[in-house]
């Protein structure tokens, strides 16, 4: 049974982690146009839109919100009842272990099988992405400084399953993403 199958067969989402730079977009794409019936979704504009709509959302990380929390799940979560035969594919920085275990418990109990890969590239690698990457001047100067911060927490083995990038492209990432979901 192929990864597509297999991911499909077990109602399974795949949430792709890791630091600022350290590819989870590209990654999930390359899943997204790996795997029939995959979609992306992206819970970074949930924040935005709550930075844009909700009083107070104006914060330095709008992770810290719980209603940023409650929606990527609840929005998530809907989204995937509604297309059962869809595999969804997350690229999201979730480094705050409380955070992790609210979103991944929340989706679990859901009855989704939850897949977590960790993207890990060196901070060397992760500033020399992001420098290439962003052309905002906040949001780079903001990816830069979480560097150190994501690389330390996510090297905590709760966030494992790691997948080194570090010299790798795209396609051979996301090829050893779908083997482990074969595994």
């Amino acid at each position: 049974m192929s990864g597509a199958d297999k991911a499909r067969e077990a109602a399974v989402l795949i949430w792709i982690n890791g630091a600022f730079g350290a590819g989870k977009t590209k990654v999930a794409r390359r899943l997204v146009a790996s795997l029939p019936r995959a979609w992306l979704f992206d819970p970074e504009r949930i924040g935005f839109m709550l930075q844009s709509l909700w009083p107070g959302a104006d914060v330095g990380d709008f992770q810290d919100l719980p209603i940023w929390r409650e929606l990527t799940v609840a929005i998530l979560t809907a989204a995937a009842d509604r297309n059962p035969d869809r595999i969804p594919i997350v690229p999201m920085t979730l480094v705050d272990k409380s955070y992790f275990r609210e979103i991944m418990g929340e989706l679990s109990a859901g009855g989704r099988e939850v897949r977590h890969f960790t993207l890990v590239a060196s901070p060397k690698t992760l500033r020399r992405r992001i420098r290439w990457r962003i052309d905002r001047p906040a949001s780079k100067r903001w990816a830069q400084a979480q560097v150190a911060r994501c690389c330390a927490s996510l090297a905590d083995p709760m966030f494992a399953e790691h997948v080194p990038t570090d010299g790798r492209k795209v396609a051979d990432i996301a090829r050893e993403i779908l083997v482990r979901i074969d595994g």
